[in-house]
């Protein structure tokens, strides 16, 4: 499959987009200003232990507090007998405490970052594990024989005295001892200068700070399907150069500098794309359509035939929407960056043929992304509960943030109901206040509302309270916005 990579690069922001047959298939941007922070390790102090919550809040310098389980702390893993679960965070960490920790989940909403003290340093080939003694072997590798010869070569490479582990990753299949041997070296420098900082700072300190996101396309997006990355920024592009040179050779060839008059993003239709990818609807080819809702518990993606009426029976228009939703929603997922439980309705089929073939096809889809996740099934109700890894904000909360007219319901009262609320209101005010008169300062479509059809309800409230009544038009409230000015 024919796979680019775009990198759209201002000093404001960086944009990747991956392509599969010319088909923006996902998303990724870094801000300058709040660049993620997943990967990154921190020397933090202990702020405040919840017992009840099996948790400590730690400060490392963040705006706000991160937040660390017990199930998180490594030295509590290692114990000889005992779970994480089993020993009381009490016991492990006190107030005060200096304790070097590593972001595995960026802030979120109002959610303070999720740290762990199991730390992980990624490489191009290789992750290291300091604390562990262990050489593991990416899932993605599944052939059993090509897992043991990887094995054994990383344990030749590493010394039995020498401590930390490694997990050698899906693109490291086809690597020379000569580039293990490289990346063993870079990864183990890298943890001794983060041992070494934490002996002398003082908390908070930030000891490493994970790749930016150009860089982490080298080291991470890069698979034998890509055919070239394109990158219009000549600074970028020569950084990326370097970069490629010193860590990911095999990479160099691939890297090419855009230097057309359209801008690369246009010339890909991937502008276009990111605007789908905002919206609620997505339209699918047959005429059906998905309707994706993101809250702050679960992600629900509904599928609806729409215009789509078949050609031969309605059970095989189910049938088909429903696959091609299978397709589309994968890609969505990937596209948008959405994460933790999802929950699919897709249409109901009787048949148990066309379940197993359309739950086949989704988890075929979803085997191209790179996050983990996994995939229940169908439930009693006919519901495909699933989990996808979720370590940094999702496209929608990067671009945007709630509609300060519904605060984020996506809904609005009617003009009927803020009428009623202001009828409500202006009897308060009558009972608290002895004005002359009340003015109502509102939208046009509620003082249109209360000078036809709801005049004589007004004019009822009026003569109970025994004061007259104003209204004045604001074209700039919102549809719920109102005031009551004492005369």
């Amino acid at each position: 499959m024919s796979e680019e990579i775009l990198i759209n690069y201002t000093p404001q922001e960086t944009r990747v987009a991956v392509t599969q047959q010319g088909v923006v298939q996902e998303l990724h941007i870094e801000r300058t200003a709040s660049r993620g922070l997943v990967g990154n390790v921190y020397l933090g102090r202990v702020c405040r232990i919840l017992p009840g919550m099996q948790s400590a809040f730690i400060d490392v310098g963040l705006e706000r507090t991160a937040f660390l389980h017990v199930a998180d702390i490594w030295q509590a893993r290692e114990a000889a007998t005992e779970r994480p679960t089993e020993r009381p965070i009490e016991r492990v960490l006190g107030e005060g405490q200096s304790i070097v920790v590593q972001v595995v989940k960026d802030p979120i909403g109002t959610k303070g970052a999720r740290l762990s003290t199991q730390i992980s340093i990624a490489g191009r080939m290789l992750v290291h594990l300091p604390q562990e003694k262990h050489i593991g072997i990416s899932q993605r590798i599944e052939a059993e024989a090509e897992r043991e010869a990887l094995r054994e070569r990383i344990t030749r490479l590493v010394p039995a005295d020498e401590p930390g582990g490694f997990i050698v990753r899906t693109m490291a299949e086809n690597a020379s001892d000569g580039e293990f041997a490289t990346d063993i070296a870079y990864l183990r420098k890298t943890w001794a200068d983060i041992r070494d900082k934490a002996r002398v700072c003082a908390p908070p300190t930030a000891l490493y700070q994970d790749l930016s996101l150009g860089q982490r396309v080298l080291r991470d997006f890069v698979n034998p399907d890509t055919g070239r990355i394109l990158i219009d920024s000549r600074e970028t592009f020569l950084r990326l150069s370097s970069f490629a040179d010193e860590y990911t050779p095999a990479v160099q060839p691939l890297l090419e500098h855009y230097t057309g008059e359209r801008p690369l993003f246009d010339l890909h239709g991937v502008e276009e794309e990111i605007q789908k990818a905002l919206a609620r609807r997505v339209d699918l080819k047959s005429g059906g359509y998905l309707i994706l809702d993101q809250t702050e518990a679960m992600t629900t993606i509904d599928v609806n035939t729409g215009g789509f009426v078949g050609v031969r029976n309605f059970d095989d228009t189910i049938f088909k929407t429903n696959l091609e939703a299978a397709v589309t929603i994968a890609r969505q997922l990937r596209l948008r960056n959405l994460g933790g439980i999802i929950i699919v309705d897709f249409i109901d089929m009787e048949n148990e043929e066309h379940r197993n073939a359309v739950l086949e096809e989704f988890n075929k889809a979803l085997a191209r992304d790179h996050t983990r996740l996994t995939v229940n099934g169908f439930t009693a109700l006919g519901l495909v509960e699933m989990t996808r890894k979720r370590t940094r904000e999702s496209l929608a909360h990067v671009l945007c943030h709630p509609c300060p007219t519904c605060s984020g319901r996506g809904e609005v009262k009617t003009a009927r109901t803020v009428a009623y609320e202001i009828l409500r209101e202006l009897l308060r005010e009558a009972r608290q206040f002895n004005a002359r008169e009340y003015r109502v300062l509102a939208g046009p479509a509620v003082v249109d509302l209360f000078l036809d059809e709801e005049s004589q309800s007004l004019a009822m409230l009026s003569d109970f309270i025994e004061k007259p009544v104003s209204l004045q038009s604001e074209p700039s409230y919102s549809p719920e916005q109102y005031d009551i000015v004492l005369m």
